[in-house]
């Protein structure tokens, strides 16, 4: 092999050498940055959701009225720290015609859940703990059944809107979920008539409700 071969071999070894440093180099630097990037987000607090179901409960209890709503508290991303609901608050405000009317003071009764019995082909509502607070994390999301109870108050025909708010821990905003609540005079005579405990259906997904109602969105009575 000649001097220019050397050279130009040489030359090449020198390039190789340097694009392999600087490829290593790039690696480093990105493996870093995606590890930092990981740490930052371990860090950070929950970001939790909230979505509330198609359908709530709602039943005559005592001398007032049972409120049985399943939200989905979640969060979609992965940290070090999980998220604590500290407390539920149910309101219902009458509004329109009936915005008059004396407001309920709902208050957390209790945290249930509903099972299916086999033998009797029924759904049967269970009691899993008094109102306490409950942790959310990515691998633990929760669909608690929260049991609202009202004392010395009953529906009327009419328009409600309504709202669920969680409280969180450390000074932290609490999230809140609206909605509306239509009840006929159907709905509300069949609550009033009804046994204690009994159970009945709302839903905001019904299709008859959004092709015809002026208020596509809000919870209404299966059955009107």
């Amino acid at each position: 092999m000649n001097g220019t071969d050397e050279r130009a071999t040489e030359s090449r070894r020198t390039r190789f050498d340097s694009v392999h440093k600087w490829a290593a180099t790039l690696a480093a630097v990105i493996a870093l940055s995606l590890s930092s990037y990981n740490f930052a987000e371990l860090q950070q607090k929950p970001r939790v959701d909230v979505t509330l179901p198609h359908l709530l409960r709602v039943g005559p209890v005592g001398n007032g009225i049972g409120f049985q709503i399943q939200p989905t508290v979640s969060t979609r991303f992965k940290t070090q720290d999980v998220e604590v609901i500290r407390d539920a608050h149910l309101q219902l405000t009458p509004v329109g015609p009936i915005s008059s009317l004396k407001k309920p003071i709902f208050y957390w009764h209790e945290t249930g859940t509903y099972v299916y019995d086999f033998a009797s082909d029924k759904v049967n509502y269970r009691w899993t703990s008094d109102p306490a607070p409950f942790i959310v994390s990515q691998d633990k999301p929760q669909q608690p059944t929260l049991n609202f109870w009202a004392d010395n108050w009953t529906f009327q025909p009419g328009q409600y809107e309504g709202s669920l708010q969680l409280s969180r821990s450390e000074n932290q905003n609490p999230l809140t979920k609206k909605f509306c609540l239509v009840v006929s005079k159907k709905a509300a005579d069949e609550n009033r008539g009804a046994e204690q405990r009994q159970i009945f259906f709302f839903r905001d997904d019904l299709p008859k409700f959004h092709s015809s109602s002026k208020s596509p969105n809000c919870y209404r009575r299966e059955t009107d």
